[in-house]
């Protein structure tokens, strides 16, 4: 395994446990512990950990955004699972908009086999994706291109949403709380999501489990303005109590017992 491959599987293993101890390591990659401690000193010089006596644990910083390159194999079966489900979601002939997000990125492979179907995207990584599809057509927005993300954001980026209505706004997020509302590390693409919001008839939220209860810098709008959350594990009663009171559509994507039968009694009542 190359070096770079083994500090994306090590910032994998981070962004699940939230911690990694040396020794493990050490075991799992069949490396020397020194080896992985030059890993962990690079990766901690980048931001993205903090060493600790024995190990690592994953940066807390409000401004933290994972390298795309690693947000695209963390999480992978769950953002599948998600991504099927959006592209349920989406009919023959609609215009929906797309984040750049590694969450939504995974929808648009179940978008091969739609009809007419119109997306606007800011996420480079998206267009490509879709470009090869003759019943797809693809609205780049343009603007200024971050390396960490693949996402063209700025005011060019702004403008160019504003110029379209859509029928539906795909959209991920670094954090999802009841009393802080959607939020976003960077506040260029928390700016960008705002407009594509406007511009969109309907907002669905793609969120796992990984992404609750957690606040990051910038808010991009409060839970309140979307109409389907899809998520991964059973949320607490609470989040369910709250998706309720406020008509949100709640979708979980897992086969587990508790998410069947949530979904089962939604259909028992005839829930929208």
């Amino acid at each position: 395994m190359l070096a770079v491959e083994r500090r994306k599987k090590i910032m994998d293993l981070l962004y699940e446990n939230q911690s990694v101890a040396v020794p493990d390591l050490s075991r799992l990659f069949n490396i020397t512990e020194e080896t992985v401690r030059r890993d962990l000193a690079k990766l901690e010089k980048e931001g993205l950990l903090r060493r600790t006596y024995g190990g690592a644990v994953l940066s807390e910083g409000l401004h933290l955004e994972l390298p795309i390159s690693i947000r695209e194999v963390t999480n992978k079966e769950s953002k599948e699972l998600m991504g099927r489900a959006a592209a349920g979601l989406v009919e023959d002939g609609d215009t929906i908009i797309m984040d750049s997000s590694t969450t939504v990125l995974q929808m648009a492979r179940f978008l091969k086999d739609k009809k007419r179907l119109t997306v606007i995207t800011n996420g480079l990584k998206i267009a490509s994706e879709l470009a090869p599809y003759e019943n797809i057509s693809v609205i780049s927005t343009g603007g200024m291109l971050r390396s960490s993300s693949l996402s063209f954001v700025g005011h060019s980026a702004e403008r160019a949403i504003s110029n379209y209505n859509a029928d539906i706004f795909f959209m991920s997020c670094k954090g999802v709380s009841l009393d802080r509302f959607v939020t976003e590390s960077n506040e260029f693409e928390a700016e960008l999501k705002k407009i594509m919001i406007k511009a969109a008839q309907r907002v669905v939220l793609l969120a796992d489990h990984t992404k609750l209860d957690k606040v990051s810098f910038a808010t991009i709008c409060s839970i309140k303005d979307i109409d389907v959350f899809i998520t991964d594990e059973t949320l607490p009663k609470e989040w369910e109590t709250f998706m309720r009171d406020n008509d949100i559509e709640l979708l979980y994507t897992l086969k587990n017992d508790a998410a069947n039968d949530y979904n089962q009694n939604k259909t028992d009542l005839n829930v929208d």
